[in-house]
């Protein structure tokens, strides 16, 4: 049985001194069954690695670019993570995708990267609400898995986040089983290209989790954790959701 995953990322939120708060307050909390991690903005990386260093959480970024080096102002390096402990980066994000023009071969260099490394990717995709009201749910997601993993022998420590764009920040919400029926998509997918491989695969949930909806997410069969945003950043919320994966575990 797969561990449950729960990942907290909180986008471009927290300064330092904000980080520490949320840390002291979160610290100390116990989930042996759970892997927890979470991915502040990169100011406060250094910050966050001091103090989750032995409370049994990881750490994690938000993006990093496919170079080791060089002249690319504003870029964060697979090694700058390394040597700050990082274990996990996300990949792909929907906001990547569409406020930056992330391309998927973008996202596969990454991706390539970041294995190399020794880096977990957590690869985003998902559809947008254009998209699936037009029943284009499946090709689309079945487009940015292809192109991400393309070339990519199987990844063991690989993590799919699916995120149903239309259901973040819009109001909008995935039932559970809506949720389940694209999870089942990604695994089979991920099937026909690695085989039984791929069962050590996670595929997180990343369309609003929170403590409210988490319980009958994390009971379906596909869903092996999530991708927690605003849930993520405040320390009651968080610790309820882990409170809910350790129950499930």
């Amino acid at each position: 049985m797969k561990k449950i995953l729960i990942v907290g990322n909180w986008k471009m939120n927290k300064t330092p001194s904000e980080t520490e708060a949320f840390l002291k307050a979160l610290l100390p909390i116990d989930f042996p069954s759970v892997e927890s991690v979470i991915c502040p903005p990169f100011t406060a990386l250094v910050i966050a690695q001091q103090h989750l260093r032995y409370s049994g959480f990881l750490l994690g970024a938000q993006n990093m670019n496919a170079h080791d080096s060089g002249a690319f102002t504003g870029e964060i390096s697979p090694l700058m993570l390394r040597e700050l402990n990082v274990s996990y980066v996300i990949l792909g994000h929907s906001e990547r995708r569409t406020l930056f023009a992330e391309k998927d071969e973008d996202i596969r260099l990454k991706l390539i990267s970041a294995l190399e490394h020794g880096l977990i990717p957590i690869l985003c995709v998902g559809e947008t609400l254009e998209e699936r009201e037009k029943g284009l749910t499946e090709e689309v997601i079945t487009k940015q898995v292809h192109a991400a993993l393309r070339d990519v022998p199987c990844p063991s420590s690989l993590v799919i986040a699916y995120e149903p764009v239309w259901a973040i920040g819009t109001g909008k919400t995935a039932t559970s089983a809506e949720a389940e029926e694209v999870h089942t998509k990604i695994h089979t997918l991920l099937q026909g290209l690695y085989g039984m491989q791929s069962a050590f695969i996670r595929i997180l949930y990343g369309g609003s989790m929170n403590p409210q909806n988490a319980e009958a997410l994390l009971q379906e069969k596909h869903i092996d954790g999530g991708l927690i945003g605003g849930a993520s950043l405040k320390a009651e919320s968080f610790r309820e959701l882990l409170t809910i994966a350790q129950r499930l575990s």
